[in-house]
């Protein structure tokens, strides 16, 4: 006799994409989409509490998918930050694509901008996490409040360039999404430019130079 097919989260998640693409709405309850994809309501509730937490755990796959991919690479572990944001970029958006119906579905559902920030909620935290760990060089501001507050806008930034992409995505209708990846090279090269330390030191240390040849000549 076979064996019975262990029931699984990714079940659940792949019923419920099909369900509100079809529809065109969430179900109406847990009972209701347990019973019209034949599994017992308590099944859910071991994966997850509501299908708020369902939509949210789907974006945070997106991620880790996009992480597992990266990670197998062996040129994206020598690469620098830049790199390393721009490979992460093509890769989570290319993941996108391949379920747009629904991301696209997931993002317009309400027009309550907080209600789709929500269901972004564990993508935010994932991502923010990521760019702090990519070493991206700042300036040393030799003092522990400003570091603080330079990393925390450093990926706030981060995030809001990442929902500024998403929604360019979103409206992109050139072929294969051509113009997202122009906006992406262009949008991260923009933005590690300004954060490229290099040319802000020298003028710092001009400044310096200027100070004490000022201080000098009193």
């Amino acid at each position: 006799m076979a064996k019975k097919k262990a029931f699984k989260q990714s079940d659940v998640i792949e019923f419920y994409m099909d369900y509100v693409l079809t529809h065109n709405h969430k179900p109406k309850s847990v009972y209701a989409f347990a019973k019209d994809n034949n599994f017992e309501e308590q099944k859910f509730y071991e994966f997850f509490g509501s299908f708020e937490a369902l939509e949210q755990s789907i974006f945070q796959i997106f991620f880790d998918h996009t992480i597992a991919n990266l990670e197998k690479s062996e040129d994206y572990h020598s690469f620098d930050a830049r790199n390393k944001m721009l490979s992460f970029y093509y890769t989570f958006f290319e993941i996108l694509t391949a379920n747009r119906s629904y991301v696209i579905h997931a993002l317009n559902a309400s027009n309550n901008k907080l209600e789709t920030l929500k269901v972004l909620k564990h993508l935010k935290n994932s991502f923010t996490n990521y760019v702090a760990h990519l070493d991206i060089k700042t300036i040393d501001l030799k003092q522990e409040k400003l570091e603080k507050i330079q990393n925390k806008a450093l990926k706030e930034s981060a995030w809001i360039q990442l929902l500024v992409t998403l929604r360019f995505w979103m409206d992109d209708a050139s072929s294969s999404f051509e113009k997202t990846d122009i906006f992406i090279e262009k949008s991260l090269k923009t933005s590690f430019d300004l954060i490229d330390t290099t040319p802000l030191k020298s003028i710092i240390d001009f400044g310096k130079f200027l100070y004490k040849e000022k201080m000098q000549t009193k």
